[in-house]
């Protein structure tokens, strides 16, 4: 395995719809005196700049290159139908394929979902981007199908969006050349992972810190005073140390 010394920054690269914030975060904190460079892609392209050395790792979608290229699952996104606000699809908040079997369906030929053709009627032509494609769909020439994520981004005032049921889904990766799984790949894998900071891979933990105590407040024990000392009471109930004498009645005169 190769040092993280042969890598001063770390080159994150990640696909539209795709949000590393919440890791990059993470990254940060571990390890601020390594940078990290992010470099958005698209996805027809992540594989490429993978293989390319371009990047260290990516968050990219499947599939990828599995004889040059390691991947692990992070998380399935819901595939979602993109159409105007008034739409028939609006009235649930899921449809199925069947459904929709009638309508004219855009395929951008960046196109995220692997499917030859959507069902539906094929549009006139594909648009060559998702992009191109939101646009048509304001422009009431067919709807979409996209992962939910990219609805979100390409949202408009105009546009919404509903859960295709039986839809294909969209596996979102952590990528990165099998040949060169770096120190700070090891830590990104972690981070992802949920690893703590103690126990991620190819960084010595923090010297453990000794647990201090809380001291403890203790009322000193009290001392049997010495024979012969006053102690404040009379050990024999009477005042002023004299024999106890019964007092009875006075006797009348």
């Amino acid at each position: 395995m190769t040092g993280s010394e042969a890598s001063p920054t770390f080159r994150l690269a990640y696909v539209p719809g795709v949000t590393p914030a919440k890791w990059v975060r993470i990254w940060n904190e571990r390890l601020p005196d390594v940078p990290l460079t992010l470099l958005p892609v698209p996805s027809a392209e992540a594989s490429d700049v993978l293989r390319r050395g371009e990047a260290d790792a990516g968050l990219v979608r499947l599939p990828v290159d599995r004889t040059v290229l390691s991947a692990i699952p992070l998380y399935t996104e819901a595939t979602v139908v993109v159409a105007p606000k008034d739409h028939v699809v609006t009235a649930a908040e899921e449809v199925s394929l069947d459904e929709l079997a009638d309508e004219v369906v855009l395929h951008p030929l960046d196109d995220v979902l692997g499917w030859e053709q959507p069902p539906g009627e094929p549009a006139f032509e594909r648009p060559a981007t998702t992009e191109d494609a939101v646009e048509l769909v304001a422009a009431g020439i067919g709807i979409l199908y996209v992962p939910q994520s990219l609805a979100r981004l390409h949202h408009r005032k105009d546009l919404t969006y509903r859960t295709v049921l039986d839809a294909p889904r969209s596996d979102v990766v952590l990528s990165w050349p099998e040949d060169a799984t770096t120190d700070l790949v090891e830590d990104f894998i972690g981070i992802v992972r949920g690893r703590t900071v103690n126990s991620t891979r190819g960084r010595t933990p923090p010297p453990a810190q000794p647990k201090t105590k809380g001291k403890r407040t203790e009322t000193p024990a009290r001392r049997k005073p010495a024979p012969g000392r006053a102690t404040g009471k009379n050990p024999r109930g009477s005042a002023g140390g004299a024999k106890g004498t019964k007092r009875g009645k006075p006797r009348g005169r």
